[in-house]
């Protein structure tokens, strides 16, 4: 692994020092996800992934129902 060094301005330099411990992370780690999540390189994160989540496997099966109830249109 390299060192870089990178010049920030004292308000980003704050803004990362607070993220990275609101995290419980390094700095150099906040810094890494930053730049791999720019320009795309290494592991991705779907945030919004499973943030539906019903906690039910039969939605599908029960999808006309579902619909229905919630238009209240008969088939």
């Amino acid at each position: 692994m390299r060192r870089t060094t990178v010049k920030l301005p004292d308000d980003l330099d704050a803004k990362l020092r607070h993220e990275a411990a609101r995290r419980h992370i390094t700095i150099a780690e906040l810094n890494r996800e930053a730049l791999e999540a720019y320009l795309g390189g290494g592991r991705r994160q779907f945030l919004s992934a499973g943030s539906g989540r019903s906690g039910r496997d039969d939605i599908s099966e029960r999808i006309e129902d579902i619909l229905r109830s919630e238009v209240g249109t008969a088939p």
